[in-house]
């Protein structure tokens, strides 16, 4: 092999060596991406309400206006929580800045402890940046013994500065609905766990 193609090769080794490097920084790039996905789109729902997050507030609203919103309620359970959940009422109306608080209650139909997580959104999805919880159930998971039933109370107001948002100018109404699904594994149900691990046990 003479002098030229041995450059040849060198080269083109080199180059390869680059590419290589290239494509691992990438993929670090996009792993790294994906991981704070999560946590940065929570952060950007929280902070903006969008796709109908509420808010997280620790005091009442300072101001309460004369325009009326009515609040109903839904409730749903994923398929592998044997729960029963659902609003002790359907709506309530207040005014805006208003204090408002109603409770859920929830029962666990099973034979063994379980332990549920909730999601939740308001409709219109718009509202999401006004709809301040004082208090509320969904901030940590909930367990329940078997046959065990109990009040999860949430508490609430819409910030007056809606009423200066032209997009949600008309709107008298607002949905709040949270879905309840196993806290640690959503293809099993908590309480064939906890049932597999007694028998496991046993053996």
């Amino acid at each position: 092999m003479n002098q030229e193609d041995q450059t040849k090769q060198q080269t083109t080794a080199k180059a390869n060596r680059k590419v290589a490097i290239a494509c691992v920084a990438l993929f670090g790039t996009m792993v790294g991406a994906a991981y704070a996905a999560v946590p940065l789109y929570d952060l950007f729902c929280r902070v903006t309400g969008f796709g109908g997050t509420t808010q997280v507030a620790d005091q009442a609203a300072d101001v309460v206006l004369d325009r009326i919103v009515t609040i109903r309620f839904d409730g749903n359970v994923n398929r592998d929580l044997p729960w029963e959940f659902k609003p002790e009422q359907r709506s309530v109306t207040l005014k805006m800045g208003e204090t408002g608080q109603l409770s859920y209650v929830a029962k666990n139909v099973s034979s063994g402890p379980t332990v549920g997580t909730s999601t939740f959104n308001v409709t219109p999805l718009e509202a999401g940046a006004y709809f301040n919880k004082l208090q509320c159930f969904c901030f940590t998971e909930q367990a329940l013994a078997s046959g065990e039933q109990v009040e999860m109370p949430v508490i609430f107001f819409v910030d007056p500065e809606m009423d200066k948002d032209p997009v949600l100018k008309h709107v008298k109404e607002i949905t709040l609905s949270y879905t309840f699904f196993p806290a640690h594994d959503a293809e099993q149900p908590v309480a064939a766990r906890v049932k597999a691990s007694e028998t496991e046990t046993k053996l």
